[in-house]
């Protein structure tokens, strides 16, 4: 049966990310360092035999800054139709995806405010001048910019939205129907979101990490939106080129 899954993509390396420094609203380029690693991500996962299947993309997420859709650009996923930002569709495109592209702010990275541009180093040597106690970020949020609160609120609108859009009426059918959703965005909000996906408070602090560039995937247990996971591997690849082979065979008939 059908149990649909959520990749999440993180933007490639930029010159802060590199370097430590918090980027929320800033505007910054992917290194050439960056966009060569996230072009071999797509070569290495995307593809009719691999993680991301792009005929089972049902729908795309992309943060409105440029360098999560710079990265989206780059995994050569192969769209149909123009993506968002684009004047005009690429003549040279590989065609292998349907699937609808979103801008969303609910996936925006977390607005650091005061710490924008700022390493957790020299945030850290800041309080202590101060007197302010150790900052922790899921628990304090940043002066002048988005709390937990904030954070909790608007992923919860998208981890929504995704559960009744796009997944109720795929989950447990016996058909070979597009069902998986991409997110392409930044390293706090993502990490945030995988804890929201399984019904964990970020207050709590999330023990996780996505580098520049990496992927991750949630799904579902049991084939139930009430039982949402997050999938740390295991045979998920057999079940890629099983379902790749029988489109093939379909396609041929």
């Amino acid at each position: 049966m059908t149990t649909p899954r959520v990749f999440v993509v993180r933007h490639g390396e930029t010159e802060w990310s590199l370097n430590g420094r918090h980027t929320g609203t800033t505007e910054l380029p992917l290194t050439a360092n960056g966009e060569k690693r996230v072009k071999a991500t797509g070569h290495a996962l995307i593809g009719n035999d691999r993680l991301i299947v792009p005929g089972s993309l049902l729908h795309v997420y992309v943060s409105p800054r440029h360098r999560a859709q710079r990265t989206l650009e780059l995994l050569d996923i192969g769209w149909a139709e123009k993506l968002p930002w684009a004047e005009k569709p690429d003549p040279d495109v590989r065609v292998r995806c349907d699937a609808s592209v979103e801008i969303t702010e609910d996936i925006r990275e977390w607005d650091y405010g005061d710490y924008e541009g700022v390493t957790s180093a020299e945030i850290k040597k800041q309080r202590d001048e101060a007197g302010l106690p150790k900052w922790d970020i899921w628990r304090d949020g940043c002066p002048g910019g988005e709390s937990p609160a904030d954070i909790t609120n608007r992923l919860n609108r998208l981890i929504k939205d995704i559960r009744t859009r796009w997944h109720a009426d795929v989950i447990g059918t016996t058909e070979n129907v597009p069902k998986d959703v991409l997110i392409v965005a930044h390293g706090h909000i993502l990490r945030a979101f995988a804890m929201l996906w399984v019904g964990k408070a970020i207050e709590d602090g999330p023990s996780l990490l996505l580098e520049a560039g990496g992927v991750g995937t949630l799904s579902y247990e049991h084939h139930s939106l009430d039982e949402p996971a997050i999938l740390l591997g295991g045979s998920f690849m057999v079940d890629v080129v099983e379902n790749a082979q029988e489109v093939a065979a379909e396609q041929k008939a």
